[in-house]
């Protein structure tokens, strides 16, 4: 199983469905299964599930600083 891709995959579904974000939010490890379709080991799923929460809190970030940039560009 490719961690990366999975964890992109996830964070590709959470982004584009809000009840998927909603079901992660309360239960990751579950969430984790169900969007997959696997039966991965708990230690796997907790890994991948760090995994989605910092690319999750890596995007918002990104998301703010492109707004922020916005906001301090030279204007003619």
């Amino acid at each position: 199983m490719d961690i990366k891709a999975t964890i992109t995959d996830i964070v590709n579904k959470i982004k584009n469905d809000p009840k998927i974000l909603e079901k992660f939010q309360k239960n990751p490890g579950g969430t984790v299964k169900e969007v997959t379709g696997m039966n991965i080991p708990e230690d796997q799923v907790n890994g991948i599930v760090d995994g989605v929460k910092a690319k999750l809190s890596a995007d918002k970030l990104g998301d703010a600083a492109n707004g922020l940039k916005g906001l301090f560009s030279k204007k003619k």
